[in-house]
């Protein structure tokens, strides 16, 4: 197991937004977390990847020298440089500096010596379009180019678990199938991904299996196939 999510609660002060999450997520899978707005699926990314702190509840993450961790009891900055990267709802690039700057500082978490040259031709060959932006200021790119280069940017920390929150939002449809595309090959290269959508029919389509989110508990679960044709999703 990659990901395994045990009797997860997590409380905003009085409200409880997450109550007894179970989930798992194997070597290599596209897992989609689906749900209405408010459902508790950014919440769930968020604890996995340490920006908040669950009441209650166990993440246990297979890293890559085959150690168990509890990301529950980890920091941010520990997790990632365990192998789990999240791209955030809203990409938040940094939209004064480059895109070379902004892919740079997606590799922060790693020690060693980095050769960004050879692995920015890696990313280029996933996004050719952001070598044609390199030294331009990532806050003039579009909406897609925003989102490809979030992605790219949570690529340069070499993760095996792949987080991204939302990744279709404000972005138009052409874009959206080549992004999800590019995730499919991204996941083909072995790293897993967990994708929160609220298209949900955009999200089966492109992912192994899925959980639904309703106010903060799951009530359906199974294969992408299958919810599709399911008349409560």
């Amino acid at each position: 197991m990659l990901l395994q999510i045990q009797n997860l609660n997590v409380h905003y002060q009085a409200i409880h937004a997450l109550k007894g999450i179970h989930l798992e997520i194997k070597p290599g899978e596209r897992v989609a977390l689906i749900g209405a707005n408010g459902a508790g699926k950014s919440t769930l990314l968020r604890a996995i990847s340490g920006i908040i702190k669950p009441s209650s509840g166990q993440i246990s993450y297979r890293s890559p020298t085959g150690d168990v961790l509890l990301l529950n009891e980890m920091p941010p900055e520990k997790i990632v440089a365990s192998g789990v990267a999240q791209v955030p709802e809203g990409r938040q690039i940094f939209s004064n500096l480059s895109v070379k700057e902004n892919l740079e500082l997606g590799a922060y978490s790693r020690k060693g010596n980095i050769h960004f040259k050879q692995e920015f031709e890696q990313l280029f060959k996933l996004f050719p379009r952001l070598k044609e932006r390199l030294s331009q200021n990532a806050g003039t790119l579009s909406g897609g180019e925003q989102q490809m280069l979030a992605i790219a940017r949570a690529l340069m920390a070499k993760p095996q678990l792949l987080l991204l929150d939302e990744p279709s939002l404000g972005i138009s449809p052409a874009l959206t199938q080549q992004i999800f595309a590019t995730l499919r090959q991204i996941n083909e290269q072995g790293v897993g991904i967990l994708l929160v959508e609220q298209d949900a029919y955009l999200a089966l389509e492109n992912v192994h299996r899925a959980y639904v989110l309703e106010t903060g508990e799951i009530k359906l679960q199974g294969n992408a196939s299958d919810l599709l044709k399911n008349s409560e999703v």
